[in-house]
């Protein structure tokens, strides 16, 4: 253990690294419970509506992540290889893609948002008040499509500080705007869940124009030409979509499990997706750190490996999984103590706030699990460019496994939606056996710049 982490150079990369987006996720996720707190003092129905509504926005953001992850596993290699010419190639593909799948998913929420709610809920309150809510956040995807894009290449060649700024500033705009146009304070029209999408429409929209303009006047490496978007390298592109295309299947596949899972959610009623929504918010700023730090190990793993250091690139996986496993414990603790805290904050009834409590029990409980699971798959195996493998991994364990169990615990046994939930961690058991096994067998280090 001690010759583990006898390594000053690893551990000062990994803070260097994992701090900023820690902080940056952080101030994220915090302000997302300040939203939901928010919008949760309008009942039960508009947390349920607004949660719903954002699904739409989750799956912009798999896709966009699937797209941008699949560029900076390239970028973090060239950038290890010392190669700028061919990061600016990968991302102007990078870019294009990720404008195509954004104006796609503006079109669909602005002209048709309740067909597309109408997957969720039959709740036609629901379907109506998340419409309105929907509609105007369709006006924000084009530029969170410019948004993503930059933000992960930028951190995949070790600039964390610029996007952690940049998005600091806007989400702490999103805050303030959603204060005076939610309730209708400093002389703002009150506007309920419609001034949340209008305020996290201008906060996007800020966000992009001072990321653009930071990147322009810093001169970075993304300060690229507008003919440069479109240079082409076919040896290159070929490379790119052979790695990209599993890790944006594998995205496509995740995201619409996730939105099974919460059609499953919200079947069983309206309690019950809102109690997954507040406990989801809750959960996912648990996790800050453990993103942070998978973050630093796609980017520290990547660079190993572009620079041929590859069993080092072994032994960085095997002190991210240790400091997972540590992490995991201490914060696991933290949400099963913290569960009765965080939910008197919610202004909900009261069957509401008794599932929500039981599902951040379970979610302290397999908290070890989930956390294991992010640093193997996202930063160890994808930094390794093993994306065929985890896109088999993944829709194995989603589809065979959670999927089909969860629907069986709603709608067979017609089990209460935290023991529903629980039926759903087969899947992360599953993924946890076969990333394992993987690491260990190191068939996921691939040199994919080696040759080019």
């Amino acid at each position: 253990m001690h010759k583990l982490f006898n390594d000053k150079e690893f551990f000062s990369s990994m803070f260097k690294i994992s701090t900023p987006i820690v902080i940056q996720t952080l101030v994220s996720s915090s302000l997302n419970v300040v939203d939901t707190l928010m919008i949760g003092q309008l009942g039960s129905t508009a947390i349920a509506s607004v949660g719903l509504a954002n699904q739409v926005f989750f799956l912009l953001s798999l896709l966009l992540n699937g797209i941008s992850g699949g560029a900076a596993i390239f970028t973090s290699q060239f950038f290890g290889k010392k190669d700028t010419k061919n990061i600016k190639i990968v991302f102007g593909f990078c870019l294009d893609i990720c404008l195509l799948v954004g104006v796609l998913f503006s079109i669909l929420a602005i002209l048709i948002p309740k067909t597309i709610l109408k997957f969720y809920s039959q709740d036609l309150s629901v379907i109506n008040f998340g419409s309105e809510y929907l509609r105007i956040m369709g006006f924000s995807y084009i530029v969170t499509s410019i948004t993503f894009p930059y933000s992960a290449i930028l951190r995949s060649i070790r600039n964390v500080k610029a996007p952690l700024f940049v998005s600091g500033f806007a989400l702490g705009l999103n805050t303030f705007l959603n204060y005076g146009l939610i309730f209708g304070n400093w002389g703002l029209p009150i506007m309920e869940a419609k001034g949340a999408a209008v305020a996290t429409c201008i906060s996007r929209y800020v966000e992009c124009i001072i990321l653009l303009l930071y990147v322009y006047i810093s001169k970075s490496l993304l300060a690229v030409r507008i003919k440069e978007f479109f240079m082409c390298n076919l040896e290159i592109l070929k490379e790119y979509l052979k790695t990209t295309l599993p890790l944006i299947c594998n995205v496509v596949l995740w995201s619409f499990g996730i939105t099974t899972y919460n059609i499953i959610y919200a079947r069983i009623g309206t309690e019950s997706i809102a109690a997954v929504n507040i406990a989801s918010t809750v959960e996912g700023l648990a996790f800050v750190v453990f993103i942070g730090i998978s973050s630093a190990c796609n980017i520290m793993i990547g660079n190993k490996i572009g620079s041929n250091e590859e069993v080092l690139a072994f032994n960085y996986g095997k002190r991210y999984i240790v400091l997972g496993i540590l992490g995991a414990i201490i914060m696991g603790v933290f949400l099963l103590l913290g569960s009765n805290t965080i939910l008197s904050f919610y202004k909900v009834s009261k069957i509401t706030y008794e599932y929500a409590h039981n599902i951040l029990i379970i979610m302290s409980c397999v908290l070890g699990i989930k956390v294991l699971n992010i640093i193997l798959v996202q930063g160890i195996l994808r930094g390794g460019g093993d994306t065929r493998y985890t896109f088999l991994q993944s829709f194995i364990a989603m589809w065979i496994f959670g999927v089909p169990l969860t629907y069986i615990g709603a709608f067979v046994c017609h089990l209460p939606v935290y023991f529903v939930m629980l039926f759903g961690i087969s899947e992360e058991i599953v993924k946890l056996v076969s990333g394992s096994s993987r690491f260990l067998s190191r068939k996921w280090i691939h040199n994919l710049v080696e040759n080019i």
